[in-house]
């Protein structure tokens, strides 16, 4: 690995949950409570905002979603892409599980729970806007938090880096088919223009725009000193860009909760199960193929946690904002972190367990300090 390429994996993997990311479910229920009132007070405003679409992608969210995913993706170095082969088992069990699993077992549970055990609980004209929003929840892994949780679960960072620039480059062909694939099969029509649109916008643009920014900053003198400095100055952005899309949504879903609050609490069940079944998945099927836990770590994180941001678009751009998909990709922004945290914490706690397995490298062996 190359020392700008190896510097920029360890900047990445040691960066520490910030005062915001911890407590992110606080921001979101708050966002909540200020979307509800701002659209009893001012409902023009928002039917202004939703009427703001070209090719049925809003604007003005277009425009907050790449303040958000763009600072993310600059901290990918798709270079890294080449030392895909350092970790070949861990990366081969994180692939199984964002690609072939994850999706698919949401889909299941979606069916399972919003289409069968909560129908009833459930406005019956959204419960196949629900199920779409888990399988857009679903079908993206993260990006930019699991850093966050690399770090937290002394993640291999050469191994964190590798696999969130490989599923980045996946995610731009995959992504759409996968979607397609499992509404068709859930009878829920889609636009594939709109879908295809979607992906070109928030995940090809973007992308591209970070890749050559981050090339720029890069280049000459003092060069990882800029992108840092760019990415502290980008960071509020990033995060008022979030929370302005949070209040945008909650303001035109505010009635549909006030008349069943109980929405929100039966969203996160299907969402909890996916993230506790496919992180210990991801962190056995680690454990079975003798892969060290500071791979396996980052492995059942990865596996386990959702690129919400471009979840949250693809559900406004293909449903609408007042659409069940749109409230449920929310859901997940809302027990994110706290869901994560327990599975690092059950991570950590079982390291001892883990490395017991015959032919399984120690922390020190896996990651020996320079």
């Amino acid at each position: 690995m190359s020392l700008q390429c190896e510097a920029t994996a360890r900047r990445s993997a040691k960066a520490d949950m910030g005062f915001f990311e911890r407590y992110l479910t606080l921001w979101v229920a708050l966002c909540i409570i200020a979307g509800i009132g701002l659209g009893h007070l001012v409902p023009q405003f928002f039917q202004s905002v939703g009427q703001l679409e070209i090719a049925q992608i809003n604007m003005p969210v277009a425009l907050l979603i790449w303040l958000m995913i763009i600072p993310m993706l600059l901290k990918i170095d798709l270079k890294a892409l080449k030392n895909v082969s350092e970790h070949w088992r861990g990366i081969g069990v994180t692939l199984f599980v964002n690609w072939a699993v994850k999706p698919f077992s949401m889909a299941l549970l979606g069916w399972l729970f919003i289409g069968y055990l909560f129908r009833g609980w459930l406005p019956e004209d959204q419960i196949d806007s629900y199920i779409a929003g888990l399988i857009l929840l679903a079908a993206a892994p993260c990006t930019a938090m699991v850093f966050v949780w690399s770090n937290l679960s002394r993640g291999e960072p050469h191994f964190t880096l590798t696999q969130v620039a490989l599923n980045d480059v996946i995610m731009v062909f995959a992504f759409a088919p996968i979607v397609a694939l499992l509404l068709g099969i859930s009878s829920i029509s889609v636009p594939w223009d709109t879908l295809f649109l979607s992906v070109v916008l928030y995940i090809v643009v973007p992308l591209i725009i970070a890749n050559i920014l981050r090339r720029l900053l890069l280049s000459g003198n003092a060069g990882q000193q800029r992108l840092d400095r760019t990415l502290r100055m980008l960071h509020p952005w990033s995060l008022t860009a979030l929370l302005a899309t949070l209040v945008l949504l909650f303001g035109f879903q505010g009635e549909q909760i006030l008349k069943q609050p109980l929405i929100i609490l039966l969203l996160a069940v299907p969402i909890l199960i996916q993230v506790l079944f496919n992180s210990g998945l991801a962190y056995l099927l680690n454990r079975a193929v003798r892969s060290p836990h500071c791979v396996a770590g980052p492995s059942a994180l990865i596996g386990a946690s959702n690129f919400f941001e471009l979840a949250v678009a693809t559900a406004i751009a293909l449903f609408g904002f007042e659409s069940g998909a749109a409230l449920a990709t929310v859901v997940g922004v809302l027990i994110e972190v706290p869901v994560m945290l327990l599975a690092v914490r059950v991570v950590n706690s079982t390291v001892g367990w883990y490395e017991q397995r015959e032919g399984i490298q120690s922390y020190d062996e896996c990651c020996p300090s320079k």
